[in-house]
C-alpha cells in the first residue's frame, strides 16, 4: 500500500512566488506534476518505461480547489496517488497540506498515454487500470476534471505573441505550466494583488512549438462574475492549444 501513494516536501522559493509574496499558480501545478513525474517512476511507468514501449505520457486534463497560499519560505507537504482508469484516462489525485496538516488544495488529474509515431490515444493496460484498487474509492475531490467548453469568440483577445525558447520542455513543445502563466499575465495587477484563485481547471488540446503565435481570449463566466474562462489559440491555423477556467475570490472579503 505504501507505495501506491507518495510524499514529498516543497519550500516556496522567492522565484516561486508573485508580486503578493505568495506561490504563484503556475509553481503550485509544477509541484503537482514534479510528484507525479517521481511516483510515475517508482510505479514503473515512468517516461523511460513508456518510451521503451513507443509510448508517452500527456497531461489531458487536470482540475484543483485550492483554499490557501503559502508564502515565501513555508514548507508544504504533497501526496500523490494513482485512483485507476475513467474510460481513455489514467486519474492521479493530490492532496496539498502545510506540515501541520492544515489543507492548502486538493487536485485530479487525467492523463493520456500516446503513441510516439502515430500519436494516436493508447488505451491503458489492465495492470494500471488495477493497479491502485484499494484505493478507488479515496477521491481527493467529488468529481474528475471535466471537458471545458469553448470561449466565445467575442470575448476579449490579448495582443499576440510567439512561444518562446523559456517556454519549451525536453519534448520541445511549450511546457504544460506556461499555459497557465500566459493567462496569470491577462490579468492585471491590481487585480492579482486583490484576488486569489478558489479553482482552476485546465484542459490541454493541442501542442505549441516554437515560435508559434498565439493570443489568449477571455469572457467572464455567465452565472458567476468571478469566473474568467481562458482560450489560448495558435493564429496561423486556428487551433485551440488549451482551455482554462478560474474562479476568483476577493482578498478583503
Amino acid at each position: 500500500m505504501d507505495l501506491l501513494k507518495l510524499e514529498k516536501e516543497y519550500t516556496v522559493h522567492v522565484y516561486e512566488t508573485g508580486p503578493d509574496g505568495r506561490l504563484n499558480l503556475y509553481s503550485l501545478f509544477d509541484y503537482l506534476q514534479d510528484i507525479a513525474s517521481d511516483h510515475a517512476v517508482k510505479l514503473g511507468y515512468g517516461r523511460d518505461d513508456l518510451i521503451e514501449q513507443n509510448n508517452f505520457w500527456v497531461l489531458s486534463r487536470i482540475y484543483a480547489e485550492i483554499s490557501g497560499w503559502p508564502s515565501w519560505g513555508e514548507k508544504i507537504e504533497i501526496k500523490t496517488w494513482p485512483r485507476g482508469t475513467d474510460k481513455l484516462f489514467a486519474v492521479r489525485d493530490y492532496e496539498v497540506r502545510y506540515p501541520g496538516g492544515r489543507s492548502i488544495a486538493l487536485a485530479t488529474s487525467s492523463w493520456l498515454i500516446i503513441d510516439r509515431d502515430t500519436r494516436r490515444i493508447k488505451r491503458p493496460d489492465d495492470t494500471l487500470a488495477m493497479y491502485n484498487y484499494d484505493l478507488l474509492s479515496e477521491m481527493a475531490l467529488p468529481r474528475n476534471a471535466a471537458k471545458l467548453e469553448h470561449t466565445a469568440s467575442n470575448g476579449r483577445y490579448t495582443p499576440q505573441f510567439s512561444v518562446r525558447i523559456s517556454d519549451l520542455d525536453l519534448n520541445l513543445h511549450t511546457n504544460n505550466s506556461r499555459y497557465l502563466q500566459w493567462v496569470t499575465d491577462c490579468y492585471d495587477l491590481d487585480f492579482i494583488l486583490n484576488n486569489v484563485p478558489l479553482s482552476v481547471e485546465i484542459n490541454y488540446l493541442a501542442e505549441s512549438r516554437f515560435n508559434d503565435t498565439v493570443a489568449i481570449i477571455t469572457t467572464e463566466g455567465k452565472e458567476n462574475s468571478n469566473e474568467f474562462n481562458h482560450s489560448i489559440m495558435r493564429t496561423s491555423d486556428n487551433t485551440e492549444l488549451c482551455r482554462l477556467r478560474i474562479n476568483w475570490k476577493n482578498n478583503h472579503t
